[in-house]
């Protein structure tokens, strides 16, 4: 991923919040980044030596600016404002410079009154959490999901099916990827390019439609198989729940409010442009309410579990029974052929005895997959 002429100052940024953190491989960052080794170092340097500041291109900005006057804070304030029209004042009040001091929110609307500017409304009038609910560190859970499709402005090149995966207790957006459709092809090449950059989490939770959903007979889908094989636990929310996916919910009405239904776009190659400038914009500058009004790279750090270069293969004790699924998702097990799963298909699974005689548990990796009971045996 080289550096992104748009939002240069960005990737710098990302990059060495997440090179910092306690035991970062910089080389493997390096490498995901499409920068030389020697470039990683300057910018860490730098960001240690200077803080944010020393990774902008070289400026003849003074050092120090004693005292600004009313005018110089009046056209920062519109400046962010013409920048960002959806941030209120809270958001902009925490992008102000210390040199200018803190004026409050409503000072800050009184500003952009006089010059014309009017905050625009939020089109998401609903109460806020009174109670949050957060994993206590990054990685320990994302939340993934499809944002609605929309058509795009050539009607020829079809719909965009945007794909969102966002950190549990960071808000940090780990993925933000533009597909033609709600495939599992394109859900796992978007995660493997996540994963190769930030690592493996520890769970995932997603609804239960495609590509992600239960097929029939509550058995696995390939796309579970592939995460649990990964050493991925895999949760769903409860069907017409979305709370459950809340802070995703949350981020994709932030999406269509401050990007969807701002423009349109010809093609997916245009969305995605789009998609990562406003991400980087999201991850690392916007201020976010329940973070205190930090943004989201403020707390994410990657994971240190990496993603391995060759998917490693199933293994179980010694004493395990294992039988292998059937192309039919069926496996053979004294006289049955109880049925498992067609996304377990050529997977081995482990039949477990229970503390009940003739009750059996049936284990794909860590996770209960069926059960077989010899007593109702026909």
């Amino acid at each position: 991923m080289p550096w992104k002429e748009c939002s240069r100052m960005a990737s710098r940024l990302e990059f060495v919040v997440l090179a910092s953190a306690p035991e970062a491989n910089v080389s493997a960052l390096c490498q995901a980044f499409g920068i030389s080794r020697k470039t990683g170092y300057k910018w860490l340097s730098l960001f240690k030596e200077q803080g944010k500041d020393g990774l902008n291109d070289r400026s003849r900005r003074p050092h120090n600016s004693p005292k600004r006057s009313d005018a110089q804070l009046e056209a920062q304030v519109v400046a962010l404002h013409d920048t960002y029209p959806y941030w209120g004042g809270r958001k902009l009040q925490a992008l102000i410079p210390q040199e200018f001091g803190k004026p409050h929110p409503n000072t800050i609307a009184a500003i952009l009154k006089r010059h014309g500017r009017q905050i625009l409304p939020p089109t998401d009038v609903s109460s806020p959490a009174i109670k949050r609910f957060e994993h206590e560190a990054p990685n320990l859970l994302w939340q993934m999901d499809f944002k609605g499709h929309f058509a795009l402005t050539n009607a020829q090149a079809g719909r965009c099916y945007p794909l969102t995966v966002l950190d549990d207790h960071s808000r940090f957006s780990i993925c933000l990827s533009a597909c033609s459709g709600e495939t599992g092809d394109q859900v796992k090449s978007a995660l493997t390019e996540a994963f190769k950059l930030y690592g493996l989490p520890e769970r995932i939770t997603c609804d239960n439609g495609n590509p992600w959903g239960t097929p029939k007979q509550n058995g696995l889908t390939k796309f579970e198989v592939w995460l649990l094989k990964l050493g991925i636990k895999v949760g769903h929310s409860r069907p017409m729940h979305p709370q459950t996916q809340g802070k995703d919910e949350r981020f994709h009405r932030t999406l269509k409010r401050e990007l969807l239904s701002r423009r349109g776009f010809n093609s997916l190659q245009e969305c995605q442009q789009a998609f990562d400038i406003w991400r980087d914009q999201y991850n690392l500058v916007r201020p976010h309410h329940a973070l205190n009004q930090q943004p989201p790279i403020s707390r994410y750090t990657a994971s240190g579990r990496k993603f391995p270069a060759q998917l490693p293969d199933v293994e179980y004790d010694n004493e395990d029974d294992v039988r292998k699924v059937k192309h039919s998702g069926c496996i053979s097990f004294s006289g049955l052929q109880p049925y498992i799963g067609e996304g377990l298909a050529g997977e081995p699974v482990a039949v477990k005895p229970t503390d009940t005689d003739g009750l059996f548990d049936v284990m794909f990796c860590t996770r209960k997959v069926a059960e077989i009971d010899l007593r109702i045996k026909a």
